[in-house]
């Protein structure tokens, strides 16, 4: 059964997503008998490369609040993060844009690497700072996930797996994904946000449930 998820490396709430998603799979006996196929989703498509504002500055422009509302919901979430076992540092994050980043992790696909490549560049983002659009930094991470260091640079030097970037999102929005995190099990069952990880696992059951049921 495909569990396919949409994701942008620079999303908070994905990591903690991932990561309740992950103990709701790792409870069922039948973890072995679904697929997890990552999509990619930019939350900030037009961003540049890298911005001059910090992480605080950048949200509180964004959403029209103050840099002090900023703060204090970076720090709840680095609370939340905190409860599943992630260590968020925002005073270390760098905004930029994830496209390079998304065409490396489709890249990822070809040697069924999503998982590694995606935890790693979570971390890389969210605990030690790194600039997620630096092409130095993206050929270093993912040759530390397993992917071949001269495949990378390849792809990083041409526009390969563009078009595939480009397509999921689109994709996204023909399934009326407002936001991400985004779980679709088995196209029949949606989970938005990162819920509770019995809701994945409710989730899940019922839809290995039926899988089994017609296969």
């Amino acid at each position: 059964m495909k569990v396919e998820i949409w994701s942008d490396v620079l999303c908070p709430f994905c990591y903690i997503g991932k990561r309740k998603f992950e103990t709701a799979l790792n409870s069922l006996s039948r973890k072995d008998d679904v697929e997890v196929i990552w999509h990619s989703y930019q939350l900030n498509p037009n961003q540049k490369s890298e911005s001059e504002l910090d992480v605080y500055s950048y949200l509180a422009e964004l959403k029209g609040q103050t840099r002090e509302w900023s703060v204090m919901v970076h720090d709840n979430m680095t609370k939340a993060a905190k409860l599943i076992g992630l260590d968020y540092h925002f005073e270390k994050a760098r905004i930029a844009n994830s496209f390079d980043a998304h065409r490396v992790i489709q890249l990822a696909k070809k040697y069924n690497l999503t998982d590694e490549l995606e935890e790693r560049f979570f971390k890389a983002y969210f605990t030690e700072g790194e600039l997620m659009s630096d092409h130095i930094t993206l050929i270093r991470l993912a040759t530390e996930a397993g992917l071949p260091t001269e495949e990378v640079i390849q792809v990083l030097k041409t526009d390969q797996y563009s078009k595939d970037v480009i397509n999921d999102g689109a994709e996204a929005r023909q399934l009326g994904v407002r936001g991400v995190p985004y779980f679709i099990m088995d196209r029949k069952y949606a989970v938005s946000g990162a819920q509770d990880s019995s809701v994945f696992k409710e989730t899940l059951q019922k839809a290995l449930n039926e899988f089994q049921l017609v296969n």
